[in-house]
């Protein structure tokens, strides 16, 4: 159950430079991105503010999410990171995540969503994580992945092959997203992986704030 007590805290973590018109007060866009974030439907989110004397559809929703491109970003420099890759399904198509967590905080460093699984895809997941943070010293934790661990040994990582543990920590995170990308995709038509994408970094921003 959603727990609508943290809906009013603070939720400044949310940048609204995006917004050009001020048809809607930025509480109510705060709350509204957070709702949907927080587990509600689009819909229930716009049943939710309209409760609250602000009418928007579940649409408007979508968009003050999408544009307000929430990005996850840490200053954490961790010794280990727990890395996986895993099958999920988007309106029926399967699509690859990648992610990496810091077991330590249970921060996501980062998310991404590939149409397949590849060595090459797996070198542009550690790519754009490299982009982001300083790895080269980090120890990466995986399991028996298809192309994690190949790739880590063949580009020179240091890495360990483990089941439990601190690895823990991003089989917790996917299996929220599996649980959630279910309603996810039943909210639009067509999911598109640019839509993907950009839901996977919000809901990774909104999951970061929540372990502070």
């Amino acid at each position: 159950m959603l727990d609508l007590e943290r809906l009013s805290d603070a939720i400044t973590w949310i940048d609204l430079s995006f917004v050009e018109r001020r048809r809607t007060p930025e509480w109510a866009i705060q709350v509204g991105i957070r709702c949907h974030l927080a587990g509600m439907s689009l819909r229930d989110a716009s049943q939710y503010l309209e409760e609250l004397g602000v009418e928007r559809s579940h649409v408007a929703i979508h968009e003050w999410v999408h544009k307000a491109d929430l990005q996850p970003v840490s200053t954490v420099t961790a010794d280990q990171l727990a890395v996986d890759e895993k099958m999920i399904r988007l309106h029926g198509q399967e699509f690859w995540l990648y992610g990496a967590v810091d077991p330590e905080t249970n921060e996501i460093l980062h998310v991404s969503l590939f149409p397949t699984t590849t060595k090459q895809t797996t070198r542009w997941f550690l790519d754009e994580l490299h982009q982001r943070y300083q790895i080269d010293d980090v120890l990466f934790l995986v399991d028996d992945a298809d192309y994690l661990g190949p790739v880590l040994a063949e580009d020179g990582y240091r890495f360990q092959v483990v089941s439990h543990g601190n690895r823990n920590a991003i089989e917790r995170v996917f299996w929220e997203i599996e649980r959630r990308t279910s309603s996810f995709a039943n909210i639009f038509s067509h999911v598109t992986l640019e839509t993907a994408q950009s839901w996977l970094e919000a809901f990774a921003v909104y999951h970061n704030a929540r372990q502070t």
